[in-house]
């Protein structure tokens, strides 16, 4: 089933048509084939990120995403008319409240057509309200909790989702790691870590393991007291999903208190910036990932890979940077397929959806969300690899 626009977003859309072209407004001007939200030659897509605050290395991948998709695709065809993309960015700071803030800029000033972003889940699901009554399509990148699109017709998502990366962990610590007990650790106020933490927790019991857990704030920086307690657990695993800066911390304060069992995590972990903080400690870390650049997931995932090298002095992408070059594309293809920078319209395009990227093929369920792959990734000479060559299917 997917998502469905409602009769009433179409006559909202219908009237405020109607209003603009009586009152002198951009659809005035416009010729056959634009809409209020294509100015002249230009179609405005937004990016919410964070470009400050403690998201910002993670929101400065997405935006490279975005702009090596639009360096390879600067135009769309609509009504037979070429149009620009212009990317238009607004900065979340890596908080809720700023999120719908910048959201509200985006679609009341700015009159985007679609919304890209945002990195991880809290500023995202700030932004949820925003997108939902806005009536501006949104394509997260790599927010993965469930709660950012369930019961908001106008945001979807190009990565998976937490329930199955917290399965996919689970069943690694359990079946390939041998792990029997696991600490598990949660960053209070991060909306992604007590997601994934809970679907890791649940899975690992239905496994058969144990878990003891212990919580932590956003910018917590000591975590000996937590490091203390589930170190008397004497557990197999330590599952310590969060943002990359405090997870790298509590890991490198965990083995520098003598904590030699393996530690794992999720998505976020594949910054620069863990690997920074982290600091020898890194080693042998693994976590589940949303793409490596060896695998070859859609045939577009080699050039991909191949151009970014050749452009990045041999260095790989991210995968959060992938996922962005989808979102992007994905964005194109339904403006194009909509024929219209009207964002209802682009909105029901994106709903039919049928998406091949380089990170993986697209198609929405009801929520908004695809089926993806994950990989599982660790750390080896402080570079980010495959672990074992293992690819965990989607369910």
């Amino acid at each position: 089933m997917k998502k469905k626009i409602t009769a009433v977003a179409l006559v909202l859309a219908m009237t405020a048509a109607a209003m603009l072209t009586g009152c002198g407004g951009a659809a005035d001007t416009a010729t056959e084939g634009e809409s209020a939200s294509a100015s002249g030659d230009v179609i405005k897509i937004g990016a919410l990120e964070p470009i400050t605050g403690g998201m910002a290395a993670g929101g400065a991948m997405e935006i490279e995403g975005f702009e090596i998709a639009q360096s390879e695709r600067p135009t769309v065809t609509v009504g037979g008319k070429e149009y620009t993309i212009e990317i238009v960015k607004a900065d979340n700071k890596s908080d809720k409240v700023e999120a719908a803030n910048a959201a509200t800029k985006l679609i009341e000033e700015d009159q985007v057509s679609v919304i890209l972003g945002s990195y991880s889940s809290t500023p995202s699901l700030g932004a949820y309200d925003v997108v939902r009554n806005g009536n501006v399509p949104a394509i997260g990148v790599s927010c993965t909790n469930p709660a950012v699109t369930e019961g908001n017709d106008n945001y979807f998502r190009v990565c998976f989702i937490d329930p199955y990366q917290g399965s996919v962990m689970a069943n690694y610590a359990y079946n390939t790691l041998g792990a029997k007990t696991a600490a598990v650790t949660t960053e209070q106020g991060n909306d992604y870590s007590v997601g994934l933490a809970q679907y890791f927790k649940e899975e690992f019991e239905k496994l058969g393991g144990t878990v003891y857990e212990a919580a932590y704030q956003t910018g917590d920086q000591d975590f000996n007291a937590q490091i203390t307690s589930l170190k008397a657990n004497n557990p197999d695993v330590f599952f310590v999903p969060g943002n990359f800066t405090e997870a790298a911390m509590f890991i490198k304060q965990a083995k520098q208190a003598g904590v030699e069992v393996p530690m794992i995590g999720g998505d976020t972990y594949e910054v620069q910036e863990f690997l920074d903080v982290a600091g020898a400690e890194a080693e042998g870390v693994e976590f589940s990932a949303f793409f490596d650049a060896d695998a070859e997931l859609t045939p577009l995932t080699k050039e991909f890979v191949t151009n970014y090298r050749n452009n990045n002095n041999g260095n790989d992408p991210a995968g959060v940077t992938a996922l962005a070059y989808d979102a992007y594309m994905l964005a194109c293809d339904a403006i194009e397929a909509a024929d219209s920078a009207d964002p209802v319209a682009i909105r029901d395009a994106l709903a039919q959806a049928d998406f091949t990227g380089v990170t993986g093929p697209v198609k929405f369920d009801e929520n908004g969300n695809p089926t993806k792959a994950a990989v599982i990734k660790k750390v080896e000479g402080g570079k980010f690899v495959y672990a074992d060559a293992v690819t965990v299917p989607a369910e």
